[in-house]
């Protein structure tokens, strides 16, 4: 278990999608299918919906919280989100959208693409399922 920083209550399960880069989602994910569409981002054309989005943060407009709200509504968000640092963006998005998040992960080298993960923001935990 990896002990985590609780941002967003509820958990998610899900796959891995890993990026060193932050995200801009104001621009940078179509809220209708959750693919990364900006082109100079590592994920370019790369889909989130319903995986676990670990990514360093977040960056860019304030509009990107609504995005993410966007995205819930539409039924193309990530099941959680872990970040290494959480900033008021995406951790705003991630509360008003019920989608689990934590930060500050007491480990990272296990969190890798493609690996499954259960996301508990209840008690700020990442198990590797």
């Amino acid at each position: 278990m990896i002990e985590c920083r609780s941002i967003a209550k509820g958990i998610g399960k899900g796959e891995l999608i890993v990026s060193s880069e932050p995200i801009s989602f104001l621009g940078g994910v179509n809220p209708d299918t959750g693919v990364i569409i900006d082109s100079k981002h590592e994920l370019n054309g790369k889909c989130i919906k319903d995986k676990v989005l670990f990514i360093p943060g977040g960056k860019g407009s304030t509009v990107g919280s609504y995005v993410i709200f966007q995205m819930m509504k539409n039924d193309s968000a990530p099941k959680a989100i872990i970040c290494l640092n959480a900033e008021p963006i995406i951790a705003t998005g991630a509360i008003m959208s019920d989608i689990p998040m934590v930060d500050s992960p007491s480990r990272t080298e296990e969190l890798t693409n493609g690996t499954l993960v259960e996301v508990d923001g209840d008690n700020g935990t990442i198990t590797i399922l």
